[in-house]
């Protein structure tokens, strides 16, 4: 990841310019009146816009948008991976769409252990032995079928063509192929794709993925069947197995994409729709969120060392909840209502000192679990106002980094969310309970969490993130900017961020997000500091104005009611809409 690294510091320097970021002069979030798609690629936002304006809805434009990341932005969006789908129809209804990855039927708990009972490095991240069973041609083909009003092969017509006659390359995505070089180079079915006759693909040149077209035609034309089942099937299979992996052609005809009642939640005025177990990032979100409501964050102002010291102690005890708790819901049973109720925030706000950090090794309990920031997220809503809140992920930059021969199909590492060793230390460093051990089946513990905010009955916004653990954070932080510190939608995103978590007990911090001063403050309290990288790559929509307090105003023809921001750290993405 150092070149990413790099790559992202580069253009974030040039976009963050620390936290005068709130007050200093941003561009207005760009508009449209009918329809907005906000995703990690131009080619997949001008092919979900596309589908809109032929009168597709959102969940149309997000199923074209999904498959065109597939072939434009293998680094995360994917077919060999799995994710969640958080949709909110126009008349008030909301569901969510679960296509996680589950383990093999061969999986065990040790699996990743030696004879010793250690933790074998790379393991459950490099090869085919650490894939588990793609969720996401399932989970498009479900929310298709029940909420879209579009045939699948016109939806699917754009990435087809973009896989089967190529596109040609611009210097960002060349970087990216470029970082996965050395791997491709070890697992020939993936240089066959992703290098150009041993070398990586340089901007300029057309990149032309026949097989992942002809995949794609046969999903197109068979649905679920196109992938699960027969050639495409045969060939996943055949590989797991030459590749010492252990998916089976059952395990594939066996997946099922999961419909599920969303996490919601209110905060302030309006109300919270996002991801409930297997994913850990809905509980997270309202369990911070409700803590967080029975403080003065405006007031206290953007990143003061009280606002900052107030959301660490909030995140430090929600985080600790979802390591100790949460897991697959078909596995392991909890009540997440406990967690996410006014009174079990009452609870954990009396415990918080306004003074001094608590030690979070007096939380007793697992500690958090290691998992992939290389994931992507997209947002869009319709004319009409259904909004869908899509994140996936292959786990890993690039996941696996191992192909299925003959499909083109970039493979995920998603096993490596499990705990290979619960209770004892992982490769990381960290520890993690028994609800996230490894089992036949069983989906793997998430952060990922696609919202979908309301205020007033109406639609307010949609976002979501890619960034591992640091997910909730990003979603929630850009948030409170909007509704506590009232700024624009791109004030918001690109304004810089922290995060903390339960374990390691530490307040991480962007290049210029907190000051001289309010960093003395928050060690004076007894937190510890450190600088970190750019995780995140917030995608959002808000509905009525650039901001909460900003509406349109027709007397200047200005008709715009949806507004979008793609964040600078990652110099992919952009805005579409008409």
């Amino acid at each position: 990841m150092r070149a990413i690294k790099a790559l992202i510091g580069l253009v974030s320097s040039l976009a963050l310019t620390g936290a005068q970021i709130v007050t200093a002069a941003a561009p207005p979030p760009p508009g449209a009146e009918n329809g907005m798609v906000v995703s990690a690629h131009r080619l997949a936002t001008d092919a979900g816009v596309a589908v809109l304006k032929q009168g597709g809805n959102a969940v149309d434009a997000a199923i074209a948008v999904a498959y065109v990341l597939a072939v434009t932005f293998p680094e995360a969006g994917n077919i060999g991976g799995g994710g969640f789908m958080t949709i909110r129809l126009a008349n008030g209804r909301s569901t969510f769409i679960d296509f996680r990855e589950t383990a093999p039927a061969a999986a065990t708990a040790m699996m990743y252990q030696d004879k010793a009972g250690n933790v074998v490095p790379l393991l459950s991240t490099r090869g085919h032995l650490s894939v588990g069973v793609p969720g996401t041609v399932a989970g498009l083909e479900l929310a298709r079928t029940k909420y879209g009003t579009r045939p699948r092969a016109p939806l699917m017509a754009t990435a087809i063509a973009l896989a089967s006659k190529g596109f040609v390359l611009d210097q960002g995505d060349a970087d990216f192929l470029a970082e996965g070089a050395t791997d491709f180079a070890q697992d020939p079915a993936s240089a066959a794709v992703f290098l150009n006759r041993g070398k990586p693909w340089r901007a300029g040149q057309r990149w032309v993925q026949a097989d992942l077209g002809r995949t794609l035609q046969a999903v197109s034309a068979r649905g679920n069947d196109g992938f699960y089942k027969g050639p495409v099937a045969a060939s996943l299979a055949a590989a797991s197995q030459a590749g010492g992996g252990i998916i089976t052609a059952a395990d594939l005809a066996g997946y099922k994409a999961v419909e599920r009642k969303p996490i919601e939640c209110d905060y302030r005025s309006f109300h919270i729709i996002s991801a409930p177990p297997p994913s850990s990032g809905g509980v997270v979100l309202c369990e911070t969120l409700n803590v967080l409501e029975g403080y003065p964050l405006a007031a206290l102002g953007f990143h003061s060392a009280q606002g900052v010291h107030f959301t660490t102690e909030a995140l430090r005890r929600s985080y600790r909840d979802r390591n100790l708790n949460l897991g697959d819901p078909d596995f392991v049973k909890f009540d997440t209502s406990r967690f996410t109720s006014k009174a079990y925030a009452a609870e954990l706000r009396a415990g918080i000192s306004a003074d001094k950090a608590t030690p979070s090794a007096s939380l007793t309990g697992p500690g958090a679990a290691h998992e992939g920031k290389s994931t992507t997220h997209f947002s869009v809503v319709d004319k009409a106002g259904n909004a869908v809140s899509l994140t996936y992920t292959l786990n890993d930059w690039f996941g696996a980094r191992v192909t299925a021969g003959g499909t083109g199909v970039l493979l995920n590492d998603e096993m490596d969310d499990f705990s290979a060793k619960p209770g004892f230390p992982n490769m990381y460093g960290l520890v993690e309970g028994t609800n996230n051990a490894i089992a036949p089946g069983k989906r793997p513990l998430s952060s990922m969490a696609p919202t979908i905010v309301t205020h007033d009955g109406a639609l307010s916004m949609v976002i979501g993130t890619p960034g591992g653990s640091h997910i909730p954070t990003g979603v929630l932080q850009v948030m409170v900017n909007v509704i506590d510190h009232g700024m624009t939608l791109t004030e918001a995103v690109n304004a810089p961020r922290i995060h903390a978590q339960w374990l390691p007990d530490v307040i991480y911090y962007e290049k210029d997000a907190l000051s001289a001063d309010t960093m003395a403050v928050l060690m004076a309290k007894g937190h510890r500091l450190e600088q970190m990288d750019y995780w995140n790559q917030v995608a959002a929509i808000l509905v009525g104005g650039p901001s909460l307090a900003m509406k349109p105003n027709a007397a200047t023809g200005n008709r715009w009611r949806y507004f979008g921001a793609i964040d600078p750290r990652l110099p992919v993405g952009s805005v579409g809409g008409y």
